[in-house]
């Protein structure tokens, strides 16, 4: 049986941006024989502008957290990253509402305030290139909503956090082999400086895969 072709990174984009694209979250394991069940999450999300960054060419290599795969999987697993890092403990109702809590805080941002949505732009275009504003804010009402793009805009700038987005090293088009993580999109970088405004936070990752995607993990460096 043939192996199918990888797709080229434009692919990868494009999938990223009309929702097809799948993620996962990462972060470093605490031991090298971590037993992370592989399970994927669906999110529309694409790169973030400006090209490819050298940091975004190295392979890193991380284990993988399950997320339940509800819906709400992208928001389930930037709270329980965000919370990972803070060393806050997170039980399973508490990662739901904190989820939902992140959904309709995009949707206050983007759908209930003119004045607030002319902060997030690039969120804005990224919406109405594939759908009307007024669709959007119907749909991002439901808990089975998913997100991606638009809402890392968003999330990254509102809650001031770093976000990394990863592939397989093995569906890399340039690469094709490995067990490795390579980022292709970041958002909020700023955020993981300390500055006057704000203290140094540290990236939640999200892994991207064109294999297999149902649930979104949780992922730690090695």
């Amino acid at each position: 049986m043939p192996t199918p072709s990888r797709p080229s990174n434009g692919a990868i984009l494009k999938q990223l941006r009309d929702g097809t694209a799948e993620f996962q979250l990462l972060q470093p394991p605490i031991s090298p024989f971590s037993t992370a069940i592989p399970v994927f999450a669906r999110i529309s999300t694409s790169l973030s502008s400006g090209g490819i960054s050298a940091a975004m060419k190295k392979v890193e290599h991380y284990s993988v957290h399950k997320v339940t795969g509800d819906g709400r999987c992208m928001f389930r697993a930037l709270v329980k990253g965000m919370a990972r890092n803070r060393g806050v403990p997170h039980n399973p109702r508490m990662e739901v509402e904190d989820a939902d809590d992140l959904r309709m805080a995009v949707k206050e941002v983007i759908c209930d305030s003119s004045s607030e949505r002319r902060n997030y732009e690039e969120a804005l275009l990224a919406i109405t290139v594939e759908e009307p504003l007024k669709r959007y804010c119907q749909r991002i009402r439901r808990s089975d909503f998913w997100g991606g793009e638009s809402e890392l805009l968003v999330l990254s700038k509102l809650c001031r956090q770093p976000i990394i987005v990863y592939i397989p090293e093995h569906e890399h088009s340039l690469r094709g082999t490995g067990n490795g993580f390579i980022p292709i999109a970041e958002y909020g970088l700023e955020f993981g400086k300390s500055t006057k405004q704000w203290k140094r936070r540290m990236p939640v990752r999200l892994l991207y895969s064109v294999s297999d995607c149902r649930t979104m993990h949780l992922c730690q460096k090695k």
